[in-house]
């Protein structure tokens, strides 16, 4: 018998994808591969430093799923999911090859490092070791939610947002929370009370499992839902969506969600939906006070009840 063909097998499936269609793939991918989704590719310091700059942000989006009977299922139903996005967006068909375990493992791991975002806020993988600075904010993650862990720019601009206007003692509410890393961050950055809320069942399960390991859950509350969910009055608000979710919850009294004076971080805008994005918030009383731009990603920092 080849010793070779006990070893455990994986399939990598790599798709190449920008703007807007980034997040759906790795929706897609989070749902199916080992781990969830790898995304790399996506801007560094170096990067955005350059004078270079493409119109979309590219990324390359990775999934990992065992060669065995179930975990073809998944390839299935995964290359599924990819041609029905490939309808709604240009995505083209998905580079598959085969990885040996200690190969699939260190490609899954090789991805992410210890990220320091802004003055304060540090992310790191669990595994590996990091000795913080009395003023940071160390957020640890088992990264399975790429979105969520850092990597990308609306990630980013609202971590940016939150070391900026967050202030000690402030509420906050986290609408699509995604694997919990807001939530945890403005949990450490002083926050007194934060309410996360998604959707999805599964996100849900990640974030509380991300919040109880950082150990900030006697600072947050967890739950399935979406705006409906979200009561009484907060000191601050991150959305990072989509631009068409946004613009729907906005409508939906969103803003009704902030205290006077109230912050609302939106992020997960493409460059040109970012004017329909930034209409409907003013049209109920929002002064945008900040607005963030890397690659073709827009953030938009707002503030209740200020007068232009």
């Amino acid at each position: 018998m080849d010793e070779q063909n006990d070893k455990p097998r994986w399939w990598e499936v790599s798709v190449q994808v920008d703007g807007e269609a980034a997040e759906a793939v790795c929706e897609l991918f989070n749902r199916y591969g080992q781990g969830g989704a790898v995304v790399e590719q996506v801007v560094g310091r170096e990067d955005r430093e350059s004078d270079e700059t493409p119109t979309a942000l590219t990324v390359v989006v990775k999934a990992y799923l065992p060669v065995t009977p179930q975990g073809r299922g998944s390839r299935q139903r995964l290359e599924g999911g990819l041609w029905h996005l490939s309808q709604l967006y240009p995505i083209p068909s998905p580079q598959i090859r085969e990885l040996a375990q200690t190969d699939w493992a260190t490609a899954w791991r090789e991805q992410f490092t210890t990220l320091h975002v802004g003055q304060r806020v540090v992310i790191k993988p669990t595994w590996l070791s990091y000795s913080p600075s009395p003023n940071e904010a160390v957020i640890e993650l088992n990264p399975g939610m790429a979105f969520g862990t850092g990597l990308h720019p609306t990630t980013r601009q609202c971590l940016l947002a939150l070391e900026e206007h967050l202030r000690p003692g402030m509420s906050v509410l986290d609408l699509g929370s995604g694997s919990g890393i807001l939530t945890i961050a403005a949990a450490k950055l002083g926050a007194g009370a934060v309410l996360a809320l998604d959707t999805d069942p599964i996100a849900v399960e990640v974030a509380r499992a991300n919040v109880n390991a950082n150990g900030v859950q006697q600072q947050v509350t967890i739950a399935q839902g979406s705006l409906s969910a979200a009561q009484g009055k907060f000191d601050l608000a991150l959305v990072n969506i989509l631009a068409r979710v946004i613009i729907e919850l906005v409508a939906q009294g969103l803003t009704n969600c902030l205290k006077p004076g109230g912050i609302i971080v939106t992020a997960g805008i493409i460059e040109e939906q970012a004017a329909d994005v930034e209409a409907a918030l003013c049209g109920q009383g929002v002064t945008i006070v900040e607005r963030q731009v890397e690659r073709d990603w827009v953030s938009l920092i707002g503030q209740i009840g200020q007068k232009g």
